[in-house]
């Protein structure tokens, strides 16, 4: 398999038809593995692990070998190749982890990444037939919960979690312009939380927001997954402003670092 790989890549359109077909053969096994594990793995689970607590953290850790298999079939297949940068700062517990969110499958990264991984999961998913198993499984985070929503993420955390949240909201636009919400800060302000960044960089660009998986950049893609230095959020707590009013300075220091890490990179 490496010298066909290594022979496609001396003649680029081979090399890009190669990628075409290795990309859609890779979200194909996701999309199959992911409804075997809700026909098969997650009803055997629930059957035999009758201790909420022992099931779902079982079940998150099928989940991430499960992710870190896909991840590695990418790699391996030669769709796309990548670097980890701090890996050990996520040797910790109850970690607030906010990301930029570049690419269809930074999530995936993630979660394959970090251990005792929680995250909040859109509602769509809940009902997908190939994500509905794993992410009910998890019991991760519905976002629907309203108000509540917050609460949820403190308590993860202080269960000893490690929450994984892209505070964006979805994936950043074409023109490439952060713009954070700040529900991300919320959750940081009200728990007291101190927030881990991490930045991901994908070069060539690659799915990205509205943007079909065949189409495939002219080189293998390179990622850079950086886990940097924690920000302590002391500093906006002690200002004496309400909570409202630190969530929002905290956003747009959040933005700025952001925006800075993602130039630098540029």
């Amino acid at each position: 398999m490496s010298n066909l790989r290594n022979q496609l890549s001396l003649f680029n359109p081979m090399g890009r038809l190669w990628r075409l077909f290795a990309t859609g053969f890779s979200f194909t096994a996701f999309g199959i593995g992911g409804l075997l594990l809700w026909l098969f793995v997650f009803p055997c689970l629930t059957l035999l692990v009758w201790n909420e607590a022992k099931r779902i953290h079982f079940a998150r850790t099928i989940i991430r070998g499960s992710f870190h298999c896909f991840i590695g079939l990418m790699h391996r297949l030669g769709v796309l190749h990548y670097q980890i940068i701090g890996q050990e700062k996520l040797e910790r517990a109850g970690l607030l982890l906010l990301a930029n969110h570049p690419t269809l499958i930074d999530t995936v990264f993630l979660m394959a990444l970090v251990k005792r991984a929680d995250c909040i999961v859109k509602s769509g998913l809940w009902n997908n037939p190939f994500t509905r198993g794993p992410v009910r499984a998890a019991s991760y985070i519905n976002n629907e919960q309203g108000s509540e929503l917050v609460d949820a993420c403190i308590g993860s955390l202080k269960n000893g979690n490690n929450l994984i949240i892209f505070p964006e909201g979805t994936r950043t636009p074409a023109h490439g312009a952060i713009q954070l919400k700040r529900g991300a800060a919320n959750i940081a302000i009200r728990g007291a939380q101190n927030v881990t960044p991490i930045i991901i960089h994908c070069d060539p660009p690659t799915l990205g927001k509205g943007e079909a998986w065949w189409k495939i950049p002219s080189r293998r893609v390179r990622f850079i997954i950086e886990i940097k230095d924690d920000i302590p959020v002391t500093h906006f707590l002690e200002q004496g402003h309400s909570e409202v009013l630190a969530a929002r300075r905290l956003t747009e220091h959040l933005q700025h670092y952001f925006t800075e890490e993602k130039a630098h990179h540029a």
